[in-house]
């Protein structure tokens, strides 16, 4: 059964059509049904989310109604602190180690109503090193990482949305492979109290979800300034949900080409050609788009950069424990040890530079449209490429990505919408517009 998206099932639950308990259990068959082989979860609360659901559900009879996501079910990838919930971030021994007090992202989605299935599968340390999970439209392949559970839990109906974290690709690029919408938002839009960190100046939480419209109502909840995290911006937030039905003309689209082109692989520029084609018949003005000069060297800088800071939180812990870290996370860090504090330097400047010139990239556009993904998703030896969105982390823009097609192997194709900074609400509505007329036909995964 393909279950409703976030804004139906709230409508249904809010007039009394649906239960919270319902919703849950339709859920929860679809966690016993394909769990066993997609391994999207490390830790799972049952009879947690059943008694929560009962709360939620009188609440409404005496009622109570919390807004949009009261009783619906939703992931939280394990990086993300939820109280009396083990927090392991992929590592062995932090298995046991439990939170003793929500992150500020979960703490507001408990207080919206949200009902939490547990904890999907992060790759450790929010790193590179393959997940357990797989891709529920090709088991042999990667769901991609590090926000491998998450998008795979949403792609296979477990639940109807899910947190997730991106430092280089780890929101945009798992959602590409499994075919689920996703936002990154501007660094500093939303909390990262109570998250294992991995880069900070780069390290951006987000959220999945069926369709665009789910993700402005994800994001209204957990945006907004927190005193826990100095670094969060305290910048007034929109209502993005309301917002998006302000947009009654098509959006100007600045098509990016260069290093998009150069790595993207043919069944996706194929998918590009034939979005831009069909976009521009419902009256998109797209236009190519140059990109700055530093934006080549982009792809090393943002490694350096996350390799250092990495290197900073882990080091003690990697001097103590080395077995506690798999080859890519420690060859990672390792980097980070060795680089010299010069080159570092040159990589913060270049990158504050870029993100300046950035801004040029938007006269004359909306939005800037390239693919989410160099491809489809790559056999599950790797959490595949992140070359596509790497920059955006980089840079801290915001990034909308959404499925528009699939390969000739069945395996989904995504698009990615990035805008200028603090400017979430308008690149919302530009998504919800191009995802209407785009039409993309969600099914479920047939394992």
């Amino acid at each position: 059964m393909l279950l409703p998206n976030i804004h139906a099932a709230a409508e249904d639950i809010h007039r009394g059509r649906l239960t919270p308990v319902d919703l849950l259990e339709t859920c929860l068959a679809s966690m016993e049904r394909l769990e066993p082989k997609v391994h999207a979860f490390v830790h799972i609360d049952r009879d947690g989310a059943r008694a929560e659901a009962k709360r939620l559900a009188a609440e409404l009879k005496g009622g109570h109604w919390r807004g949009p996501l009261h009783g619906i079910p939703l992931g939280i990838k394990d990086i993300f602190d939820a109280f009396d919930w083990p927090t392991a971030a992929g590592s062995r021994l932090w298995a046991q180690s439990i939170a003793r007090r929500d992150a500020t992202v979960v703490e507001r989605l408990r207080r919206a109503g949200a009902v939490f299935v547990g904890k999907t599968v992060t790759t450790q340390y929010a790193s590179f090193d393959p997940p357990p999970t797989r891709n529920p439209w090709g088991l042999a392949q990667t769901p991609g990482g590090s926000s491998s559970g998450s998008a795979a839990a949403v792609a296979c109906g477990m639940c109807l949305g899910t947190l997730a974290s991106q430092t280089g690709g780890s929101i945009t690029r798992p959602a590409g492979y499994c075919g689920v919408p996703a936002i990154k938002p501007t660094h500093g839009r939303v909390s990262v109290d109570g998250v294992v960190p991995l880069a900070p100046s780069m390290d951006h939480v987000g959220v999945m979800a069926g369709c665009v419209r789910d993700l402005a109502i994800l994001l209204q909840t957990i945006a907004g300034h927190d005193r826990r995290d100095p670094e969060s911006s305290d910048r007034p937030v929109p209502h993005y949900a309301e917002l998006l039905d302000q947009r009654r003309e098509p959006p100007r689209i600045g098509c990016l080409r260069g290093l998009f082109d150069k790595l993207a692989h043919p069944a996706m520029r194929s998918a590009m050609d034939d979005v831009c084609n069909r976009l521009r018949k419902h009256g998109a003005v797209i236009t190519e788009v140059a990109l700055p000069g530093g934006f080549g060297e982009v792809l090393p800088r943002h490694r350096i950069v996350m390799a250092v800071e990495a290197a900073m939180y882990h080091q003690p812990r990697l001097e103590r424990v080395p077995h506690d870290y798999d080859p890519k996370i420690t060859s990672l860090l390792k980097e980070g040890l060795a680089c010299p504090a010069p080159e570092y330097a040159r990589c913060k400047e270049h990158q504050k530079q870029l993100t300046h010139e950035m801004q040029s990239c938007f006269e004359g556009v909306d939005v800037l449209l390239s693919p989410a993904t160099t491809g489809p998703a790559p056999n599950a030896g790797s959490t595949g490429d992140p070359a596509f969105n790497s920059p955006w982390s980089y840079t801290g823009l915001p990034v909308v990505s959404f499925p528009v097609g699939w390969s000739p192997e069945g395996l989904p194709l995504s698009v990615q919408l990035a805008g200028p900074k603090w400017s979430e609400a308008g690149l919302l509505a530009a998504a919800a517009w191009c995802e209407s007329q785009l039409g993309f036909e969600r099914h479920e995964p047939k394992l």
